[in-house]
């Protein structure tokens, strides 16, 4: 089957061929020109007028010169190198603006061998946007695009993948991502938040239990790894995983088989792993904290997400984003000198923390133009509440940093509280499970 013509003209074999993809697909020249599309390219990416010589670089970024020349991995010229598909991802000019795409580049060889033509594919990268406030994850930086293009890879295979990054940064975000981008995408993704839960309540949690299982157990429990058959198990601070609990763990992902609590029925579940922690657990394997055979089980396919501070360019995205969740009736926007502001913090809380400050923005001022004393106000009144709590707890202390404070806080509200947890963490304005995890790194 002949695709180019010999005054480079693609065949009706060539328009036929694009047409059994099930993604944006184009035919491109060893020199870059487009020489066809099919009809979802047409629907999602617009039409391209084919006899003016069109070259994809310019039709997907506005460039001048290939990829590899404006500081881009270029997928063409290294399936030209290697002669065999290429995979990159990529930020295109769209309809609807710049969004990140996962482009695959196939070569077409003739019956001699000879490169004739390249089939590049096209794929939207789901939950994750370049410029749009309403995606799960935005951002258009290098650490992003890497941790992102690792996501894209992996959403597709069923590897079991561990997040690893600071709290904040958004580890339940990316699970989604990669829930929502694999072929498991129309069943359940179930998340068991692991910390401060003790080994009776982990396993009932996870594997459920029977009605008389012990003091309580009123009713059979549908445990997590039953509702996530089929689809994706999510162990957030698999870190904190009791020691004890570990080998029942490591034998659920070895055999896929577990029992319910006080049952000596064996049940099977098929499911896609998925941990995250902000812990150095190869250092906790070091220490035997955590079992090594359970870490290499999980540790298949490792992810960092980048902080906040390694980040900085995608501020002005992600308040975007944020400003638009907190208040979706009403368009709020920052001054310059307030962006300036924002920029020159360091985000030690990472995303959550920029959340948190922008709500803060959001009630205290009085128009949808949130000014730089707003956002300074906002910062000040972390300060105070640091040195409130640092002055109450330790008046010899003239300075403790944030998240000192904020942990003597949580204490205070316990021992005020009678240790009532679901009442401390609604006076504090933070989940359950966040409390959890803030207690339990006070520990």
């Amino acid at each position: 089957m002949s695709l180019i013509s010999s005054d480079r003209r693609p065949s009706p074999e060539a328009g036929r061929m694009l047409e059994g993809y099930d993604c944006p697909a184009i035919l491109v020249s060893p020199d870059y020109q487009i020489l066809a599309t099919n009809h979802l390219y047409e629907e999602q990416f617009g039409d391209i007028p084919l006899d003016q010589g069109r070259r994809c670089f310019e039709v997907s970024h506005g460039y001048k010169v290939p990829c590899d020349q404006a500081g881009e991995d270029c997928p063409l010229a290294k399936a030209q190198a290697s002669g065999h598909k290429e995979r990159v991802l990529h930020i295109h000019r769209t309809p609807r603006g710049r969004e990140h795409v996962d482009v695959e580049m196939l070569p077409i060889l003739d019956e001699n061998g000879a490169l004739i033509c390249f089939v590049e594919l096209l794929r939207a990268v789901p939950t994750a946007g370049a410029e749009d406030p309403k995606q799960m994850m935005v951002g258009t930086s290098k650490a992003f695009t890497s941790m992102l293009s690792k996501i894209a890879r992996v959403s597709t295979s069923d590897a079991s993948v561990l997040l690893l990054g600071e709290s904040g940064v958004g580890k339940e975000l990316a699970a989604t991502a990669i829930h929502r981008g694999s072929a498991r995408k129309d069943k359940a993704l179930v998340t068991l938040e692991c910390a401060g839960l003790s080994d009776s309540l982990f396993e009932s949690e996870l594997f459920g239990h029977v009605k008389g299982a012990f003091t309580g157990a009123d009713a059979n429990k549908v445990g997590l790894v039953e509702l996530a058959d089929g689809g994706t198990l999510f162990l957030d601070e698999i870190g904190d995983v009791p020691l004890s609990m570990q080998v029942k763990l490591l034998r659920l992902l070895e055999s896929g088989t577990y029992r319910r609590v006080g049952s000596a029925q064996v049940r099977t579940s098929n499911f896609r792993l998925i941990c995250a922690t902000h812990k150095d657990i190869l250092g906790m394997v070091k220490r035997g904290e955590f079992r090594e055979d359970l870490f290499y089980r999980i540790n298949v396919f490792p992810i960092r997400i980048p902080s906040l501070a390694e980040r900085k360019e995608d501020l002005p995205l992600l308040i975007a984003a944020l400003l638009k969740r907190i208040s979706p009736e009403k368009d709020y926007h920052l001054t310059d000198s307030a962006m300036r502001l924002l920029k020159a913090y360091s985000f030690p809380g990472n995303v959550r923390e920029l959340r948190n400050l922008l709500t803060r923005a959001v009630v205290l001022t009085n128009t949808n133009l949130i000014e730089s004393d707003v956002i300074k106000d906002c910062l000040d009144m972390a300060t105070d509440t640091a040195a409130a709590v640092g002055k109450e707890s330790e008046e010899s202390e003239p300075w403790v940093d944030l998240k000192t404070a904020e942990q003597r806080y949580l204490q205070s509200l316990m021992k005020a509280h009678s240790n009532d947890k679901e009442l401390v963490a609604k006076i504090a304005g933070i989940s359950l499970r966040s409390l959890y995890r803030k207690l339990e790194s006070a520990a």
